[in-house]
This record gives structure tokens, sequence and C-alpha cells, in this order.
């Protein structure tokens, strides 16, 4: 909301996807804010996942639009699952790839961004994204369906939302850390860093007008199992931005969670 243009809207989005990425997060949860626009949580929300989708999925998955204009100007993320070889002949048997259900002469098929479309037995409906592993290379191209969390390497992150950030943190049941420059300062809680590495944890950061706090007011003392970090000691700053907040924070968590 405090950016003026749609392109500097695209941008930031594009940091904070870039950011996400980097440090191996695995989901993007959007709450509403009480004053937040629905066109730029629209924009975000497109923006995220289409930077998150393969370059050869994009074409099938999403037509051209007003959010997307400037998604030819943003930084790709190249993860993973977007480096995949564009030669199908150098596909093998346990390759990994992310696929779009499309229907072909009345079957089911995947369009892998090859010139040739591979059969598909799934449940999954036309225009599903489905990630897939190879039975069979090129050129019989056997393939099965597998989930996410099968994936040993990084495979990019889902998108959610939810009504309001009370609700998220009210049905949230692992840690969760709480940014705010009115909590103790993050090396402080080197203990609770330890114990980050075999759970899940959800990182939370307020709002371009609204700190936490101010968002939560009494229900901040209610959250299970979360800790009030301030990651930006005797910042000299006015503020500090949402992208800049989100890549330092994520840096420091990676380097106190692995000590």
């Amino acid at each position: 909301m405090e950016e003026p243009s749609a392109l500097d809207k695209s941008m930031k989005v594009s940091q904070i996807a870039r950011a996400c990425s980097i440090f191996r997060v695995g989901t993007i949860y959007l709450y509403h804010e009480a004053d937040g626009r629905d066109r730029d949580r629209s924009l975000m929300r497109t923006l995220l996942r289409y930077l998150e989708t393969p370059q050869y999925l994009r074409r099938t998955m999403y037509r051209k639009t007003e959010e997307l204009q400037y998604a030819g100007s943003l930084s790709p993320l190249k993860i993973p699952s977007h480096v995949q070889t564009a030669d199908p002949k150098k596909v093998r048997q346990g390759d990994i790839r992310d696929g779009v259900v499309v229907f072909s002469r009345g079957l089911k098929c995947l369009d892998l961004g090859f010139d040739q479309l591979v059969p598909y037995h799934g449940p999954e409906e036309e225009g599903r994204r489905v990630i897939v592993q190879f039975k069979e290379g090129f050129p019989k191209f056997l393939v099965k369906s597998i989930r996410r969390d099968e994936i040993k390497q990084y495979w990019g992150y889902e998108v959610k939302e939810s009504s309001s950030l009370s609700s998220l943190l009210s049905n949230w049941k692992s840690k969760v850390i709480i940014t705010s420059r009115k909590g103790k300062l993050a090396h402080k809680g080197q203990k609770y860093f330890q114990e980050l590495s075999d759970s899940e944890v959800l990182v939370v950061f307020g709002s371009p007008k609204r700190g936490v706090h101010e968002i939560l007011g009494r229900d901040l003392s209610n959250i299970q199992n979360s800790q009030v970090l301030n990651f930006f000691p005797e910042q000299a700053t006015a503020t500090v931005r949402l992208e800049e907040a989100i890549l330092g924070t994520l840096a420091i968590i990676n380097i106190l969670s692995r000590n």
C-alpha cells in the first residue's frame, strides 16, 4: 500500500519472493489488514504465485492481465524447480518436474514444458498443477504424482490467505516468532532458536501502517509457543520496510537456529 505505482508494487513483491526462496520458506501466509486494499492483496497473491511457477508453465497457467503487466521485469527465483532441463532427451528416471493437467483428444495429459504431452492417470482436474517423478525417461515418459514434502531439495513456497492475523495465529499449533522493535533482542533468545531446527515456525511481520502489537492488541499475550523479538536493535531509520525486514530476519534465524 505504500508504493505509488503498479511497477513499484510489483518490484516489492518480487523482492519478497526472492527473500523467501533464499531461505527455503515453505508457505507465505497473507492476512487481511483492517486498512488493507483488495487490489493490493490480489496483486501480491497473484505475483507471488506467478513467480513461484516454473517459467515453462506460466503461459499455460496464466493469461495476460493488468496484474502481470510488469512480470517480465521481475527477477527470476531460479530455485531447483525452475532450472529443469528444457531438452526432453535429457530427462532420466527419478527426475522430478512440475506439470499442468490438460486434455488432448479426450485424454488427460500433462504439459511438462516439452513439445509433446505426457499421458496422466492421476486424480487432478484440468488446469491443476502437479509434481511428478519420472518412472521412465525419454522417450516413453512414464510418470507418477508425488507430494512436495517427498522431495528432498527445496521446491518452492505455497501462498495461503487468512481472514486476519488473529485467526491465523489461533489455528497455528507450532512455534511463533513475532517481529517487533518492542521485543527483546533476538540474540537473547538463543535457547529458543536451538529448538527451531526440528519444528515448523511461523514468522510474523506487521503491515506498512501498523506493527504486530497494534494489530493484535491484547491478543498478543494469548499466543502460545511465541517469542516477540527485535531483529534490528538500534535501527537508525525510522522504519524497516517489509522486504528489508523479511530478508534480515530470515538471515538471522537461519544462522541462530544452526548454532
